[in-house]
């Protein structure tokens, strides 16, 4: 088995993976990526970046790159019940020149962040590696073994994923919240043009729906139930459950009788909310949905992921020059950046209650609180707060010594 050293490993190349991989490597730091998949060319569901992810990559000058690859700029975001728009959060009154939600391609985003990555010789990509065991030196994690790879590093970073292999290896526990209490049925559909971009949650005499355009020509739909509903309303067949969905979505109707043919064509998505016990041990270090698990709404995903790699940059540079990779000194991310995260996780599970519930009070007093809310100082501290998080992050560029 082929032995290499590097000084961090990172594991898992989504948006958290590959954007840390570049942060260090602008700080002149080795990397060594592992990614389970051999392809960047496979099925993601969200692409929706706030602005604070936006101002991250800005930062790291791939954003411009990421768009020339085909995004959409989407207005804000409205609740919408039958014709009426109960709240329109308009992002254009935040300001410059991020004040916009950003439909942006994963595989766009992630070529980008890879081809920058791939500009550093100090850069060692190994795609299809799938990380088998953690390596151990003296109590503290050391390097992993992937397939026919031994990777030895000063320092893990496991960036792979909600349901992360890392996390399970290092014995780290994660708690699981069913904030949501939905399932979520993902798919996409060819669609026109249709003036106004904006990402829109409708309620409708159904179940409520998530719908925003999508790079090049299509459009993104997500369609809750509550848990265990869907399984109810398939066993009556594809054909009602198109006629539902075709009833939520009536302006995308003739789209969702052509192409969802079979059950098959819809993705039942397992939406839940959750944190790691915690997010440091010796040697290793937890972030992204490894460390923290969202929901849809909200679109805060791929922008906590990328502001968690610009705190933690510092904070792996710190360590990697005092020699100091213990859990103690790798838990000042976790410090700096948990209150931010927990404070997300709730302001999500505000969102989804208020906007995806469905019972008799909750639906009088909908219409009515939207309208207070959008006219009083609190909306522009929301829409601030979603927009950029808790705590502004801004990538430590004084750090970095390598273009």
């Amino acid at each position: 088995m082929p032995v290499s050293s590097t000084d961090v490993a990172v594991v898992g190349g989504g948006p958290a993976g590959l954007a840390l991989s570049l942060l260090l490597l602008r700080s002149g730091l080795s990397v060594t990526l592992l990614e389970k998949s051999r392809s960047l060319e496979r099925e993601y569901r969200g692409e929706i970046l706030q602005p604070g992810g936006q101002a991250v990559l800005a930062e790291l000058g791939v954003l411009d790159g990421a768009r020339r690859r085909g995004a959409f700029a989407h207005d804000g975001f409205q609740l919408v019940e039958g014709d009426r728009v109960l709240l329109d959060a308009d992002y254009r009154r935040l300001p410059g020149p991020y004040n916009c939600l950003l439909s942006l391609p994963q595989p766009a985003l992630l070529t980008e962040l890879l081809a920058a990555c791939r500009a550093h010789d100090a850069f060692t990509y190994l795609p299809g590696a799938r990380v088998g065991a953690l390596l151990r030196e003296d109590g503290r994690v050391c390097g992993v073994v992937a397939g026919e790879h031994e990777v030895r590093a000063r320092v893990v970073a496991g960036a792979d994923g909600r349901h992360s292999k890392v996390r399970r290896l290092a014995g780290i526990g994660a708690v699981r919240e069913e904030a949501f209490d939905q399932d979520v049925l993902w798919f996409k559909l060819p669609a026109p043009d249709t003036g106004r971009q904006v990402v829109q949650v409708r309620r409708g005499p159904d179940a409520p729906v998530l719908v925003y355009r999508s790079w090049p020509d299509s459009v993104q739909i997500g369609w809750t139930l509550p848990h265990g509903g869907y399984r109810r309303i398939a066993g009556h067949g594809v054909e009602q459950v198109r006629e539902l969905i075709a009833r939520a979505v009536p302006e995308h109707a003739d789209a969702v009788r052509e192409h969802i043919r079979t059950l098959g064509d819809l993705t039942l998505l397992d939406v839940f909310s959750g944190q790691a016990e915690r997010w440091a041990a010796d040697g290793l270090v937890l972030l992204g949905d490894s460390a923290h698990t969202h929901g849809p709404i909200g679109a805060q995903g791929i922008n906590l992921a990328l502001q968690d790699a610009a705190v933690l940059h510092p904070v792996l540079v710190a360590a990697l020059d005092a020699k100091d990779t213990s859990a103690a000194f790798l838990g000042r991310f976790e410090q700096q950046r948990r209150p931010a995260v927990t404070t997300m996780l709730r302001l999500q599970a505000m969102q989804g209650r208020a906007m995806l519930s469905r019972n008799r009070v909750a639906d009088t007093l909908r219409p009515a609180l939207a309208r207070v809310v959008s006219r009083t100082p609190l909306y522009r501290r929301v829409l601030d707060r979603l927009a950029h998080g808790p705590d502004p992050v801004r990538v430590r560029t004084d750090l970095f010594t390598h273009p």
